[in-house]
């Protein structure tokens, strides 16, 4: 069973359609990057998800549970960390994180130690006591991230989870999200935060973390599904061969009339030229692998750098929104 389904989800509000027949599918246990531009319908299909929002028409089932008949079971199977979470300014993180227990229905021994534990799990210890409304965007996004966690859901929707964290922060909750993958059980197997399978949807505008951590990709635009897959698949399926090449200081003219001549080739679909490096865009790589440097022998080219570039998500990204 898919840990979520949705089948031909469509919402409006007003004139503006935010989802046009949206489809998608999420195996149990994956990290699934959600993408799109600004505007595509990621947060208005997350809010779906989490029951916060009803479609206009279509099916939807996430953690087993069937949205249009069953969603009052949603709220214990699914955790939901909104972009800007908000919280009660007065409480501190213990307090605020109890207050989250008691109604998941939890003795006050359990609270105490669920709490230590996603306290220490986000990096909010040593300020548990401090008031939320003095933290900074990204503790609150941490402490929002906990109490999503709370009570080990099956289905943990993030929408731009790391947006507010520093490089330091965004390289601690990824590799926390990481850890989450039902697949992976090195840190569920050590850390009773993180014990049980959960599969984790992920809305950001990031592409290298998504690159980092995600097994799967959705991308999406004006609320249609654009293209899905694992991400190695995507990347092999849709990212143009590109070779990058880059002239000795002093060539500038020769450089960009060498690199302006390279479009008239039918093996190169696209130049892109920035000062003394250009980055070619081929269809037939072995043969521009041979060529591209005899050329640029023949031009009397000094060269620095010659290399093949790989393909990454958001040359897929592009591609595809393109």
């Amino acid at each position: 069973m898919s840990a979520i389904q949705a089948q031909g989800l469509r919402k409006a509000f007003g004139p503006f359609v935010a989802l046009d027949g949206l489809s998608l599918t999420v195996e149990p246990g994956a990290v699934f990057g959600f993408l799109g531009p600004n505007g595509a319908g990621k947060t208005t299909t997350i809010r779906i998800l989490a029951g916060l929002a009803r479609a206009d028409a279509g099916q939807v089932s996430v953690a087993g549970v069937d949205l249009r008949t069953d969603g009052h079971l949603l709220s214990r199977r699914v955790g939901y960390l909104p972009e800007e979470p908000a919280f009660y300014p007065w409480m501190s993180a213990v307090e605020f994180l109890d207050y989250v227990g008691r109604l998941y229905g939890q003795t006050p021994a359990e609270r105490k130690t669920r709490t230590a534990e996603l306290l220490e799990l986000t990096g909010l210890t040593e300020a548990r006591k401090r008031r939320v409304g003095g933290y900074s965007r990204g503790m609150r996004q941490r402490l929002g991230l906990a109490q999503a966690l709370y009570h080990r859901p099956e289905v943990l929707l993030l929408d731009e989870p790391v947006s507010a964290l520093d490089p330091a922060g965004r390289k601690d909750v990824l590799g926390l999200i990481e850890g989450l993958r039902g697949t992976n059980s090195a840190l569920r197997g050590t850390d009773s935060a993180l014990r049980g399978t959960c599969t984790v949807f992920m809305s950001t505008h990031i592409l290298a973390d998504v690159e980092r951590i995600c097994d799967s990709v959705a991308v999406i635009d004006h609320g249609r599904l654009l293209a899905q897959g694992r991400r190695d698949e995507l990347i092999e399926r849709y990212a143009t061969p590109a070779l990058r090449v880059e002239a000795a200081a002093g060539a500038a003219e020769a450089f960009a009339a060498w690199a302006a001549g390279l479009n008239a080739l039918p093996w190169v679909s696209a130049v892109t030229v920035d000062g003394l490096t250009a980055t070619v865009q081929v269809t037939d790589l072995p043969l521009a692998q041979r060529e591209l440097l005899r050329l640029a022998v023949a031009a009397d080219l000094t060269l620095e750098r010659y290399e093949l570039v790989k393909p990454t998500l958001e040359d897929v990204f592009l591609r595809i929104v393109a």
